[in-house]
């Protein structure tokens, strides 16, 4: 019974968690939750965040409106003046891995491996966009 009540509260809290963690995960939420950020673009800007794309000479609340927060913020210096990237990482899980496998409370849990790797990145001069890329994904493993 203890066990089967641990089972449950972990569900419902794992369910909570995400639920938490992605209330800011999508270009919607972003935009709806900030909407003096997204009045503030000119209507070409507003269209492109909406659909979550972005353009050089973007400002740093439009990529963050368009993209999100990144997942790495790297500084830099590009002919005497200050840099700043932003690094969007993805995760990927091969297709058919055999283990390993994990036995917790779940006992028929299985997490396959998640690889990083960087699926996008934008670079800022003055608050600026002045370069970005779309990256490939790598190979299956």
């Amino acid at each position: 019974m203890q066990r089967r009540v641990l089972s449950v509260a972990l569900t419902f809290g794992m369910a909570a968690g995400t639920l938490i963690l992605s209330s800011c995960a999508t270009t919607e939420a972003r935009i709806s939750q900030h909407p003096e950020i997204y009045q503030r673009l000119s209507a070409t800007d507003q269209a492109l965040v909406s659909q979550g794309q972005i353009r050089p000479g973007m400002t740093t609340d439009a990529v963050w409106l368009a993209w999100g927060t990144p997942d790495q913020k790297l500084p830099g210096n590009v002919r005497g003046r200050p840099t700043e990237t932003w690094v969007y990482i993805r995760y990927n899980t091969p297709p058919s891995y055999g283990g390993p496998y994990y036995y917790g409370p779940f006992d028929w849990s299985y997490i396959p491996p998640k690889f990083p790797y960087p699926s996008k990145g934008v670079t800022f001069s003055n608050g600026r966009v002045v370069f970005f890329r779309y990256l490939p994904s790598p190979p299956p493993l």
